[in-house]
């Protein structure tokens, strides 16, 4: 399953990549938190994302993009890049503060 998880983390980063713009141009925050709020919080709650940050796996905003991808995948559900980015882009703006 690990495997599975880095591939899916490798496809959303490529295709990020190949999109044609810079993927922080096409982000909506607001957009992150409805999807955040409708399809994450089932499994988690957001003060998870206010841990140490020394014991954090996210440490750069490509961490973090790569984490709402694997964490994505878990759900079963279906996610576009879009919403992955918006997903990313709420988290950072809210409880990260990564530079991009």
């Amino acid at each position: 399953m690990n495997v599975l998880l880095r591939f899916a983390a490798c496809v959303f980063l490529a295709s990020a990549a190949l999109a044609g713009k810079p993927a922080a141009a096409q982000q909506d925050a607001q957009r992150g938190r409805e999807l955040y709020d409708n399809r994450c919080l089932a499994c988690h709650y957001e003060r998870i994302h206010d841990r140490d940050r020394s014991r954090s796996l996210v440490q750069t905003f490509a961490q973090l993009r790569v984490e709402v991808a694997n964490r994505a995948a878990l759900t079963g559900m279906t996610f576009t890049i879009e919403d992955l980015d918006d997903i990313a882009e709420y988290l950072n703006r809210t409880h990260y503060r990564l530079e991009k």
